[in-house]
């Protein structure tokens, strides 16, 4: 194709749809919250921020939250759960955009990722805190969390799941970037130039 703005738009549509598939194969992780679950679809997302900038990983981010909306629904009727998912992406794959552009090397993305998972983790922990936990509370009618069962919500809950998903997602990163780094590097070549 020599319309690089419609094969930019058709690319981002296939690896939104791509991440979509793969929030559907969510699983919560043992002796943590059941509502914090555990998914792949940031590396879709994390591509296209690599391959042709920060605004492709926002759009995939942001088509898979509200393709999984409108299949899946939210049970406080506010896509509360979805928000927070964006947030979430946004914090993982905009640090490792922003460092693997300096450095594009496998140190490059390996030091993005670790940053991009400690934003993810810290990010979360304070949007929850102070956002998406008193959100969740009103739409689903309950009583607010405070003090101590709030902070423990953060501390032993939440923080160390971004962290474990952090991990998870380095892993499988680091492991596809092994065999696609020239390719990645080709696509980043003819997007971003």
């Amino acid at each position: 194709m020599k319309n690089k703005k419609l094969q930019s738009m058709i690319v981002i549509g296939m690896l939104s749809s791509i991440s979509f598939v793969l929030m559907l194969f969510n699983f919560p992780l043992p002796a943590l919250p059941a509502f914090l679950k555990v998914d792949f679809s940031d590396v879709p997302a994390l591509i296209a921020a690599i391959t042709m900038g920060p605004v492709a990983g926002v759009l995939v981010a942001f088509f898979k939250n509200v393709l999984d909306w409108i299949f899946s629904g939210s049970p406080t009727g506010v896509p509360v759960g979805h928000m927070a998912n964006f947030a979430t992406s946004l914090l993982f794959i905009l640090p490792v955009y922003a460092i693997y552009r300096k450095v594009s090397t496998k140190k490059g993305i390996a030091f993005g990722l670790v940053i991009g998972t400690f934003s993810m983790a810290i990010g979360m922990s304070l949007l929850n805190y102070f956002v998406f936990l008193p959100m969740y509370t009103y739409f689903l009618n309950m009583p607010e969390q405070t003090g101590n069962a709030l902070y423990t919500t953060i501390v032993l809950g939440i923080l160390p799941f971004n962290l474990i998903k952090g991990l998870a997602l380095t892993t499988v990163v680091l492991l596809i970037f092994g065999s696609m780094h020239t390719w990645i590097e080709k696509q980043r070549s003819y997007y971003l130039s």
